[in-house]
């Protein structure tokens, strides 16, 4: 099994090594907490689902640790090249062809 850990780092620097090696350790322990306990991939009428807060909220907070400090680096390299503006005016409203009609008044 190919844990995410043994995968090569895209970047050299860690924002935030703690809070990696945090919610990495609460995505093992909520795996391994689903895998063995049957009541576990149950519901509660407390929390609910409870492999949602066992194993999807950990994997999403750590998707995010990585997806964000990935654009943040990427954004200062990149952010010219992807942004285009045209140059010039702003375009004008096109004056409708067939003429509003007014209020008819009474006589």
């Amino acid at each position: 099994m190919n844990l995410p850990r043994d995968l090569p780092r895209q970047d050299a620097e860690t924002a935030e090594p703690g809070l990696e090696d945090l919610l990495r350790h609460a995505v093992a322990i909520g795996a391994a907490i689903v895998v063995l306990l049957p009541a576990a991939r149950g519901f509660s009428d407390t929390l609910g689902w409870l492999p949602l807060w066992l194993l999807a909220m950990p994997l999403s907070a750590w998707w995010a640790l990585h997806r964000l400090r990935r654009s943040a680096h990427g954004e200062a390299a990149g952010s010219q090249s992807r942004v285009r503006r045209r140059s010039g005016e702003q375009a004008r409203r096109r004056r409708s062809a067939s003429p509003r009609r007014k209020h008819s008044q009474a006589a």
